[in-house]
């Protein structure tokens, strides 16, 4: 059995923001196993330093007005999409006035991290979620990259697990050398509450909830794990492997991408059946 549907949720994308290793990941391997004949999606946050006039960024209103509650307030989720220039690849930006619209990205523009990114990430992850319910498509495979994206699987093997469109999705992860250096929010373990999740959950991780124990979080509801970059930080390799979960190292070579993706994902969705 193999793997045909990809749903790539990304915290950085280029051309939308400046170049990285990560932004510049985020679009290439979505370029290269769609080319291979799969069928993506492409989510990322719309960071407040996304100009959507140079994006050609649209609102998609079938998609949009719907209320989140993070930590017992109301949050609208918009939608928007947009084409990356000279690809078939269609991008949604998951876009909220108080968490995206109005800020830029990990940190502000003295270089400060945002405290109350775990509910920005948070807020990501559901509204992605909630939007590909509404497109009533089934991914095979969810493949996250970044930080921002460490909420997805634990809310896809817990309050999503019973949803048509993710009750035999498998979920990889990519782990890169990038950190957050602060806190995730003093109200990030209220605010991760939702359906089943309880916010007892964390109670496994340290109290303080670092960006160590976040990684570790995205790992414990992962089916596969990525190591993107020889800086990533050996400790939580060493956590992944100990979980025995499959560990791969993203490849240096791009003509190996293809094959190397396409291989780990197969491998991943087929332990359906096991």
């Amino acid at each position: 059995m193999k793997a045909k549907k990809v749903l790539f949720i990304n915290q950085e994308i280029t051309p939308y923001v400046p170049e990285s290793e990560m932004s510049n990941l985020g679009r290439q391997i979505p370029q290269i196993i769609q080319e291979k004949g799969y069928e993506i999606r492409t989510f990322m946050p719309k960071w407040g330093n996304i100009n959507e006039r140079r994006g050609q960024l649209h609102e998609v209103i079938r998609l949009s007005r719907m209320m989140l509650i993070i930590d017992e307030t109301d949050h609208p989720l918009i939608i928007k999409v947009a084409s990356i220039p000279a690809t078939r690849i269609q991008v949604y930006f998951i876009d909220n006035e108080d968490y995206f619209t109005k800020r830029l990205m990990a940190k502000d523009e003295n270089g400060v991290e945002y405290d109350d990114n775990g509910e920005r990430a948070i807020f990501f992850a559901r509204g992605v979620l909630e939007t590909v319910k509404k497109l009533r498509w089934t991914p095979d495979v969810i493949h996250c990259q970044g930080w921002m994206c460490s909420a997805i699987p634990l809310y896809v093997k817990t309050a999503y697990r019973e949803e048509p469109s993710f009750a035999n999705t498998k979920v990889v992860t990519s782990l890169f050398s990038e950190e957050l250096k602060g806190g995730l929010g003093e109200k990030f373990k209220d605010s991760i509450a939702f359906r089943d999740v309880k916010s007892d959950i964390l109670d496994n991780y340290n109290k303080d909830f670092s960006f160590m124990d976040l990684e570790k979080l995205a790992i414990d509801y992962s089916d596969g794990i990525v190591k993107v970059g020889a800086d990533v930080n050996p400790e939580i390799i060493k956590y992944a492997t100990e979980k025995g979960l499959p560990v791969i190292s993203h490849p240096e070579k791009e003509e190996d991408i293809c094959q190397t993706y396409q291989e780990f994902y197969d491998k991943i969705f087929d332990s359906i059946s096991e």
